[in-house]
């Protein structure tokens, strides 16, 4: 309950967030990626490790793996989301009632977005990326394989934030591995719009 309305209080403040700022978290976190490259390969090496000690198939434990190519990607799949137009305002459709009135169609946030995923943990950057641009809080659930990759990616995540001086209250990362905190959440929809 205290993630998900911790969550929903700051989906005011994201929904406002000019999209220069939002941009430049982005970027920041681009950078960081790069900057901090050996620390993400060497939380990686722990999620590959109990991945083979657990038995797991070669095809799983490949996309665990964060390698310089990873990086890449990751760094691109951000550039790509900062060129994308910010959505947040957009009037998409304007008509005229038969009165007179002018009606239009605004984009707006949809406020807390809950996003559980697999074992990918480029995932983690992605999502979170796309709900900054488009004004969301987020809930990441990745895979319990990739949790050190996952967490390290996160404390970048919020090293980005927190250096662009948008507050970290928007993004969450659940660590939990029990299942039945993952269904807690999905009951919350006073708090999670999606």
């Amino acid at each position: 309950n205290k993630l998900a309305m911790t969550a929903k209080k700051a989906a005011h403040t994201i929904a406002h967030t000019p999209t220069e700022q939002k941009d430049r978290a982005l970027l920041a976190l681009g950078q960081l990626i790069g900057e901090k490259k050996a620390y993400l390969m060497l939380e990686n090496k722990k999620d590959i490790e109990s991945a083979k000690k657990a038995g797991l198939a070669k095809s799983l434990i490949d996309r665990l793996r964060i390698d310089d190519k990873v990086i890449k990607e990751m760094q691109s799949s951000i550039r790509d989301v900062v060129n994308l137009p910010d959505p947040v305002g957009e009037i998409v459709k304007i008509w005229k009632r038969p009165n007179g009135l002018q009606v239009g169609r605004m984009r707006i946030p949809i406020g807390v977005i809950f996003v559980i995923y697999e074992s990918r943990p480029n995932v983690t950057i992605e999502a979170f990326s796309l709900c900054l641009k488009s004004g969301n809080c987020v809930i990441l659930k990745g895979g319990s394989e990739a949790s050190h990759s996952n967490r390290a990616l996160f404390n970048l995540i919020q090293e980005a934030l927190k250096g662009t001086g948008i507050s970290t209250e928007i993004a969450h990362l659940v660590d939990v591995k029990d299942r039945s905190y993952i269904y807690d959440l999905l009951t919350l929809e006073e708090y999670i719009d999606l």
